[in-house]
This record gives structure tokens, sequence and C-alpha cells, in this order.
């Protein structure tokens, strides 16, 4: 461990073999760095909080804070976050709350730039980038690699499924679909995520039959639920429909971004 001599480490904090804390840090109670975590500078790790290894937090974020919600009185939460996360300045990630999960949850392999906020409860997926400034409202659920524009705002409880793509300065009061692309405000559906899909290496053909399923479920003719119905059986062999499908039919009645949604 290499540990500053300015900063302050509490008694139960655990700190993993090459852990780096550096200048005017502060590590609070029942907290743990894995191996090779650095903390750059005028890093504050609160409280009740698991960083994973190789995470690197950069100066001025506060992580493991508590949660900022009216209800909270001191209970015991939790913040628990993965490997290899990149955490720039200013960051805020907040604990959970005893009336929801009493747990906030971050994956690995994320890129969090200046300013970026995580509510308290979340649970959010990994090798994902929130943007500058960047905001989740308590309880809000973000999928693996969504890209998170900088200045958007997902809505407390609000969902966003893996490989979605939300525009900059974008208010997502519904919930985005997997690989969907979302932007305005209020946020609305503008189509599929084809960068990210290109990235992901899905060819021209793959492409052409995703777009003609998404059509088919957001531009088709009658109800939108008997259109759910339907692109699932026309569309059973692709998977990603199905995981579109199933994320509508899990949200229940919960408002979903749609095309013509203000």
């Amino acid at each position: 461990m290499a540990v500053h001599p300015t900063a302050l480490i509490d008694a139960t904090a655990t700190l993993a073999e090459g852990v780096e804390v550096g200048p005017w840090c502060t590590v609070g109670p029942n907290v743990s760095l894995a191996e090779g975590v650095r903390l750059v500078s005028h890093v504050v790790v609160q409280q009740d909080t698991t960083v994973g290894a190789g995470t690197v937090i950069h100066p001025f974020a506060v992580i493991g804070g508590d949660p900022q919600h009216n209800g909270y009185k001191g209970e015991p939460v939790r913040l628990e976050i993965g490997e290899n996360n990149l955490i720039r300045e200013h960051c805020t990630f907040n604990r959970g709350t005893p009336q929801g999960t009493g747990v906030t949850v971050v994956g690995s392999n994320n890129l969090f730039m200046t300013g970026a906020h995580i509510g308290h409860d979340c649970v959010v997926g990994s090798h994902l980038v929130m943007a500058n400034n960047a905001t989740l409202g308590g309880h809000a659920q973000v999928g693996d690699k969504v890209f998170l524009g900088g200045l958007c705002a997902v809505h407390q409880n609000g969902r966003v499924g893996q490989g979605a793509i939300i525009g900059g300065l974008a208010a997502v009061t519904r919930d985005v679909i997997p690989y969907g692309s979302a932007w305005g405000n209020h946020a609305r559906l503008r189509g599929l995520n084809l960068i990210g899909l290109k990235r992901k290496g899905y060819g021209k053909s793959q492409i052409r039959r995703l777009l003609a399923a998404y059509r088919d479920l957001f531009e088709g003719e009658g109800e939108f639920a008997g259109r759910i119905d339907g692109v699932a059986q026309a569309y059973a062999d692709l998977p990603e429909i199905l995981e579109i499908i199933a994320f509508i039919r899990d949200g229940g009645r919960r408002p979903l971004c749609l095309p013509n949604a203000e």
C-alpha cells in the first residue's frame, strides 16, 4: 500500500495490496478497497462502500455518501462498485436506503466522466459511459453498454435497457428499450442505437431485420399491445427483439419512451 501522510484512513477500513491513497483523501468506516484501487487526491469514500480491483477515482469525487432522501435517518446501507472503473472529478455515488434495496450497485469497466451522479438504490451495469454531469435519480436501473450523454437525467425508478444511447441534455421520464436511441426534452425514442450495434459487430443484414422489427413494433398498424405479440412471434429468432419485448412486458404499466412520447 502507498498511503500519503495527509490521508485519513478509518481504523475499520480495509485496504488490499497495491492500493494507492493520494494526498488529502478520506477513507471512512467499513470501506473496502480491493487490490490496485487508486484514489488520486482529495477523494472521499465516506463509509460502508466496497470498491473493486483496479478502480481509479479522481479528485473531489464523493463516493458512498449518504442517500439524498428525507427518510434516511442514518441506518446501515451500502454502495458496491465493481472492478476497473474510471471515476473522474466531482462524481457523486450515493449509498442505498432502507426504504429501497439498502444498496446501490455499480458494475465493472465503466467510465464516469466529470460530475456524473448515481442516486440511492440504483443498479448500474458494466461497460457503460456516463458523460459529464449525467444524472441517475434514485432506484434507476441502467443496463450494460449504455451511453448516457452529457447533462442527461434519468428520472427516479427509470429503466434504460442494455445497449441504449441517451442524447445529451435529455430528460428521460419514460423507460428506454434495450438498444434504443432516445434524445430530446422530454426524451423521445428516435430509433435503434445503430452505432452501438455496429460496434458490437452486427452486419447490415442483421441491422436491417432489427430495424424492420422496430418499425413493426412502434410504427405498425393496430393497438400497441397487439403489435407486441405479433412482433414477438414474427421475430422469435432475434434475441435482441425478444429482449426488447421482455423489457416492455416486465415494465408492466410503467410509462415507456415512444417515438411520439413528449
